[in-house]
């Protein structure tokens, strides 16, 4: 399996020297529902690649375990990927750290309770307990959240780089709110927002409160909101609850880093957690 491949035609080939590990990622992605399945054609057509290279790409990956195929000859993602997904320690490690915290936010309010993770200028769903009764929620265990839109993109966006933090403010339809927002949960350690659903079959409005999780020397390593039907969903007590929940996951992470305690100069007193 070569790395590159030769130049484009007019055909509609990829760039010239397109790795192939970035071709297989543009066929993966095109997946965008749990349990989703595609032809051939599909695949082509989202990810702008040749019917030709998707085939030889994807029985590549079905190879692997990435994909599987069906009988009907359409394509789903693969458990090969789940298995590989499972060991991302910013994804289940800290899904580990914070699940029992969630479940007791999750038992009391019976709301959507959202976990995320920054990646780039996006962040990535690591989980989402939620009840039957539920409002709707737009996003998927595994999709990708735009940082300046949702109370837990923002509460992710509070401890990204600047550059980051500065290209989102720049994109951003309302700048200003947003800032406001960043403000909040600088000054208040959540973000409490209420907007209109983008769900339909549910509440015209919904609230989300988030809060950043707090990682060492000042980072953010996650963070966790939820969302509630009607504008009354960012109350204090809900403010109070997220905050002392990402308050528990920090202290749960730290419990989980099996290199602390190595990493102590000999002689020195444990220092207190928090």
């Amino acid at each position: 399996m070569s790395g590159t491949e030769s130049a484009p035609r007019p055909s509609g080939r990829p760039p010239v020297g397109e790795p192939i590990v970035d071709r297989a990622f543009r066929l993966l992605r095109t997946f965008a529902a749990a349990g989703e399945s595609l032809s051939l054609q599909a695949l082509a057509a989202r990810s702008g690649l040749p019917k030709s290279t998707v085939l030889r790409i994807a029985g590549q990956l079905v190879h692997v375990g990435a994909l599987e195929r069906r009988e009907d000859g359409e394509f789903v993602v693969g458990l090969g990927l789940l298995e590989i997904a499972s060991l991302a320690p910013r994804g289940h490690g800290l899904r580990a750290a914070a699940l029992p915290v969630m479940e007791d936010l999750h038992h009391v309010t019976r709301q959507h309770i959202l976990l995320a993770v920054r990646e780039g200028d996006e962040g990535v769903l690591v989980e989402r307990l939620s009840a039957a009764d539920a409002t709707p929620v737009k996003y998927r265990v595994g999709g990708r959240i735009p940082l300046g839109e949702t109370g837990i993109g923002i509460a992710l966006l509070s401890g990204a780089p600047d550059d980051v933090r500065q290209g989102c403010l720049a994109r951003a339809a309302e700048p200003d709110r947003l800032r406001d927002l960043l403000a909040m949960v600088r000054r208040e350690g959540v973000c409490a927002l209420t907007a209109s659903n983008p769900v339909t079959g549910g509440p015209d409005v919904i609230s989300t409160v988030a809060a950043p999780i707090p990682g060492a020397a000042g980072t953010v390593i996650g963070a966790i909101s939820l969302v509630a039907p009607g504008p009354d969903g960012t109350q204090i007590a809900h403010r109070v609850a997220i905050r002392t929940a990402t308050l528990a996951i920090a202290r749960a992470v730290r419990g989980r880093d099996p290199v602390r305690p190595a990493q102590r100069p000999a002689g020195t007193r444990s220092a207190a957690r928090w």
